[in-house]
């Protein structure tokens, strides 16, 4: 035998004429902790820029060749995401054409009959309804007038 219970964090009890208190946002400290990042970044990379500069020839050569090796596998990683990214898209485009477009075209058809279900009530059956109600009112009043106080 299975005992399934929701369990549920309690509530804790706020007295009279107290505001809840609401856990502090994440999202403002993870705001934070981007910016802070960004401007040590930012940082090392203008103190690169500057120790390069008052550098030798050497080792600028050297690192603007380390760094000519990283742009290029970074070609090769973009170029290899562009791939995946198309053939996604196919298959984006494939499960569209072929799956979706069917269910909407059955859709289609449906709401279609629905409509020619309800024109068929509405002229079939509501119509002599409203027709018959309206002949015994006036059946009803004529009746009434005829029974003159």
């Amino acid at each position: 035998m299975i005992l399934m219970i929701d369990a549920q964090p309690p509530v804790p009890e706020q007295k009279a004429g107290q505001t809840p208190q609401l856990p502090e946002a994440p999202k403002s400290r993870t705001k934070i902790w981007v910016v802070v990042i960004g401007l040590v970044v930012v940082a090392f990379v203008v103190l690169g820029v500057v120790l390069l500069a008052t550098a030798d020839s050497a080792t600028t050569t050297r690192v603007r060749d380390i760094f000519i090796i990283f742009m290029a596998l970074e070609s090769l990683v973009i170029g290899a995401a562009l791939v995946i990214l198309i053939v996604q898209l196919a298959t984006l485009i494939n499960l569209i054409q072929n799956e979706i477009r069917p269910i909407l075209d059955n859709t289609n058809d449906t709401v279609n009959h629905l409509k020619g279900t309800t024109t068929f009530l509405s002229e079939q059956l509501v119509e002599p309804v409203i027709k018959l109600n309206s002949y015994l009112a006036g059946l009803k009043h004529v009746l009434d007038l005829l029974r003159l106080k």
